[in-house]
């Protein structure tokens, strides 16, 4: 089988992927979605995945991937390894942050053989400092970088985000790392370490809930739906369900008011200006609430897009991918698995006019290309044949 081509875009690019779980897996996605030859690298043995390799995580995460198995404790297995890593412009691993020293192949290991290689390295709590040797979980770092003490309804108790969303955005500030590192190596010649973190990561998500505490030593508290500093933003109860309205600044509040019906809010004391309208945000989304009531939320849909007013649906997960502007951006995009049939997986959310992404190939199945890149690398047929024979691969 030749190397999935995904698109051109990152085609001349080959990386080594160390990854598990996800937040590793999301960072490699983006490349190899966008071509990049990504070359899996697994255990010999079966491992803990978190999931089972049929099913959604797994398939959703690792596709457009070519997968050997490969021994890295083994010193056979290292010297393949090391091999493989004289032709490649990326390495990505998201193990504890002393492994990769155990086995050799830390950043200035890799660089011994490569000068150009990229180190990518994911971690729960950076590469060193007090929590450096603590396991990393996402919903750990959602509760030390803050964002579960935001989220939920005032007095409930904290509340995780329904979404990995520390682990995402670790993968995804990762490749934007190696993206940065491999344009900056166009002109040194030269690769580095690129880090990046849950923790971080999370804090990273807060932005401007974050950036309350540091430039004024605010502490967010939660507001439940409705947006910490800009009211009416909150989610509203309608005839037959909940939809958000966000009519945050004079204007757009004025344009609520009216789409509603409701000019006596407009005139109202406590709610003349912005600040007043958070001070006093419970009785006046009780006012938006009581309104609200009369008409479905599709009608308020319409009604509210029609005056300017932003606002939309709250959806259940059938319902998303039942609505026609996900099904035209082609969210759920279908890829051919040998075993699974057609399976639906999410498509790349970043749009490329003359490149884009695809979904060539769904994901391997464990060591599935051994051979074929151990080839490709100058290994003969009977030194495949004794790697075998060895538990090497």
């Amino acid at each position: 089988m030749p190397r999935i081509t995904a698109s051109p875009a990152l085609s001349k690019l080959r990386i080594l992927d160390l990854t598990r779980v996800r937040a590793g897996p999301t960072c490699v996605k983006q490349f190899a979605d966008f071509g990049a030859d990504v070359v899996k690298v697994e255990n010999t043995e079966p491992e803990d995945m978190g999931g089972a390799r049929d099913g959604p995580d797994f398939q959703n995460l690792h596709r457009n991937k070519r997968s050997i198995t490969l021994n890295l404790k083994a010193p056979e297995g290292k010297a393949i390894f090391m091999k493989l890593v004289k032709t490649a412009d990326v390495v990505v691993e998201n193990y504890r942050p002393d492994v990769k020293f155990r086995l050799g192949i830390d950043y200035e290991s890799l660089k011994a053989v490569n000068k150009r290689v990229i180190l990518a390295s994911i971690s729960g709590f950076g590469q060193d400092g007090p929590y450096a040797k603590r396991p990393g979980f996402d919903q750990i770092a959602q509760g030390l970088c803050g964002i579960m003490s935001v989220t939920g309804a005032p007095g409930k108790g904290p509340m995780r985000v329904g979404a990995a969303v520390a682990d995402v955005t670790a993968g995804l500030m990762a490749a934007l790392g190696i993206m940065t590192a491999l344009l900056e190596r166009e002109t040194s010649g030269e690769g580095q370490w690129v880090q990046s973190n849950l923790l971080q990561a999370g804090i990273q998500q807060l932005d401007f809930q974050a950036a309350r505490y540091t430039m004024s030593k605010e502490v967010a508290e939660q507001v439940g739906n409705d947006h910490p500093t800009s009211m009416p933003t909150s989610a509203y109860t309608t005839a037959d369900g909940y939809m958000n309205v966000a009519a945050a600044g004079k204007a757009i509040w004025l344009r609520l008011c009216e789409a509603i019906k409701r000019p006596d809010l407009l005139e109202h004391p406590d709610y003349k200006d912005a600040p007043l309208r958070a001070k006093n945000r419970k009785p006046l989304n009780a006012e938006i609430d009581k309104t609200l009531l009369s008409k479905t939320s599709a009608e308020w849909v319409e009604i509210l897009n029609e005056a300017g007013v932003p606002c939309g649906p709250i959806y259940t997960m059938d319902q998303v991918f039942a609505d026609p502007q996900v099904k035209h951006l082609g969210v759920a995009t279908p890829v051919e698995h040998p075993r699974l049939g057609t399976l639906y997986l999410l498509g790349q959310a970043v749009k490329l006019s003359r490149t884009p992404a695809s979904l060539a190939s769904a994901s391997p199945e464990r060591g599935e290309h051994c051979e074929e890149v151990l080839r490709e690398a100058g290994y003969s047929a009977g030194d495949i044949d004794t790697f075998k024979s060895k538990g090497i691969i």
